[in-house]
């Protein structure tokens, strides 16, 4: 099996991409345009497998995306690429309404297009696969919010009494982000419908492990604490995300790609609600335990005094948390780390791969991407 998989470079994609060649004998083209948030750093373990092949491309570029499926002729996609920060989508929400919006648009025309030519029994087995986010479903409520009786008569409950995304929760999205997403999301819903091109979706809860873009929450806290840097938590950091696990989730999109139904939507989540004051505090504890303070200059005795409140986010959503159960029933996908075992491993990852964060702190990948590849 081919599978064109588009923003390979990126934190979910590669480990997408480790997955596959790790364990599987399929081929994998990699299509990236290697933004800021895309580094072929992650893949090094795999770049030299003859089943491995990167391009270099941006998915606005459409006749660039056909002369791809022309060439490698793939037998699925898995599409990733995305700009997907969301403060950088409130300071700038031009570059995610043409990546994430219009980008999905000329690639789902590509894929229709070379789809529409295939002989018949790989038309019928080809699959289009677009892997979204929980935030387009908005918010759900908070524990701190109260009112938690009139909630029990939602059959998709958490412990707390207190409802869970389900496949079929309205969408609310938020953000520039989040909205961008949901649209894109509909945007392949359509071109199943309209033109009967057969995809699937899936929505998934906070990722975080290995490789993992330092302005992101959990890696920002880490190298943040290793450099006696303030750890900022918005507001009273009681926002409430669901954890997944980037390498549990890498497991269950193949899982989806290869054995999903047509137009079906499936939820991915880790079952690991944490406000994100807990998680900041647990990545504290770790820290204390495995780099204790005394190897460093600072002026302090354990990582939690490092914490500072600041302003809240605009717009921003109090709780997500994804009920997994129809991908854990179709599937049989369940995610394997616990978010103890989980955020320890990627504690002690980011410990014993201080080169490849260096690289990317410093810009000296980016500009090996541009001796390489040529400048954007």
């Amino acid at each position: 099996m081919k599978i064109l998989i588009t923003g390979g470079a990126g934190f979910i994609g590669s480990a997408v991409i480790r997955h596959i060649i790790n364990n599987t004998q399929d081929v994998v083209i990699n299509l990236d345009k290697l933004t800021y948030a895309g580094n072929l750093e992650s893949l090094k373990s795999i770049s030299d497998s003859e089943r491995y092949h990167f391009v270099q491309l941006d998915i606005c570029d459409r006749a660039g995306l056909d002369t791809v499926f022309a060439e490698h002729q793939p037998d699925a996609v898995m599409h990733l690429a995305a700009e997907s920060h969301v403060d950088r989508s409130i300071t700038g929400p031009a570059e995610f309404i043409q990546t994430n919006i219009v980008g999905t648009y000329n690639l789902l025309e590509a894929a229709r297009a070379y789809w529409n030519e295939l002989a018949d029994a790989k038309k019928a087995s080809f699959r289009f696969h677009h892997i979204s986010t929980d935030e387009v479903y908005g918010d759900l409520p908070h524990p701190a919010d109260g009112n938690v009786e009139c909630l029990m008569l939602n059959d998709e409950l958490n412990t707390q009494g207190l409802p869970l995304f389900t496949e079929t929760t309205s969408y609310a999205p938020s953000s520039p982000y989040s909205a961008s997403k949901a649209s894109s999301d509909h945007l392949v819903r359509a071109w199943l419908r309209t033109y009967g091109f057969p995809t699937l979706i899936t929505n998934c809860s906070n990722n975080y492990g290995p490789y993992h873009f330092p302005e992101k929450l959990i890696p920002l806290v880490i190298l943040n604490a290793l450099e006696g840097k303030p750890l900022p938590i918005y507001g009273k950091g009681d926002q409430i995300r669901d954890w997944l696990h980037v390498e549990d989730h890498a497991r269950a999109l193949y899982k989806v790609v290869t054995e999903g139904k047509i137009g079906e939507t499936y939820n991915i989540g880790g079952h690991n609600e944490k406000t994100n004051l807990e998680v900041v505090q647990t990545i504290c504890q770790i820290l204390d335990d495995l780099y204790p303070i005394q190897h460093s200059k600072f002026n302090i005795q354990h990582y939690k005094e490092l914490i500072t409140h600041v302003s809240d986010r605009p717009g921003h959503d109090r709780r997500y948390a994804i009920n997994a159960s129809k991908i854990e029933r179709e599937l049989g996908w369940t995610p394997q780390e616990t978010f103890e075992s989980g955020i320890r491993s990627t504690v002690q990852w980011y410990l014993d791969n201080q080169d490849w964060v260096a690289n990317v702190q410093s810009g000296s990948y980016q500009t090996w991407i541009s001796q390489q590849y040529g400048a954007e």
